[in-house]
């Protein structure tokens, strides 16, 4: 068998292929929303590799796993059904939740850092924030699924209480 090349050269000029096929500029709004949704499946992996919890890094590989069906949502036009649905972003709130009866109320600010893992997590949530963004800039000019958007923010939400669960509440 043999193997083929990384390479395709069919973005040469300036063009990518979507998930659906269809070619778009690589500067195209569509383009930035993704590529910014795989910045945070990196981020999260940066995360996933750092904390010390390891119910949160199970959580945080859910997590990347999903994204692959958001940023698939975001790639495509024309999708018969969208990936993400209302009950990931139940799933998503049934998870903010769980992580956040551990947690005291916050009654300051936080500074990111306390560790390694949670410093990792806050990258995650701002890039997920940059995201958000992208796709709502995306939204008022093509469809998009609304599903994905309410998603990305409950997925910054879930970012900010695991990077708390992460430096408040120690290893398990």
């Amino acid at each position: 068998m043999t193997k083929a090349a990384v390479y395709t050269r069919t973005g040469d000029k300036g063009t990518t292929g979507l998930y659906t096929g269809e070619r778009v500029s690589k500067h195209s709004l569509r383009v930035e929303a993704y590529g910014t949704v795989d910045e945070i499946t990196s981020a999260l992996g940066l995360a996933r590799a750092t904390v010390t919890r390891q119910d949160v890094k199970g959580t945080i590989l859910k997590i990347q796993q999903l994204l692959m069906s958001l940023m698939a949502d975001i790639a495509s036009m024309n999708l018969p059904e969208p990936y993400i649905k209302e009950e990931h972003v139940k799933m998503l709130e049934s998870t903010i939740d769980k992580y956040d009866a551990m947690l005291e109320p916050l009654g300051h600010f936080i500074i990111p850092g306390d560790t390694l893992g949670a410093a990792a997590l806050d990258i995650a949530r701002t890039t997920t924030r940059r995201a958000e963004r992208c796709a709502l800039r995306l939204a008022e000019e093509e469809p998009v699924n609304q599903q994905a958007l309410i998603a990305l923010n409950r997925l910054s939400d879930l970012c900010f209480i695991l990077a708390r669960v992460e430096a408040e509440v120690g290893n398990k």
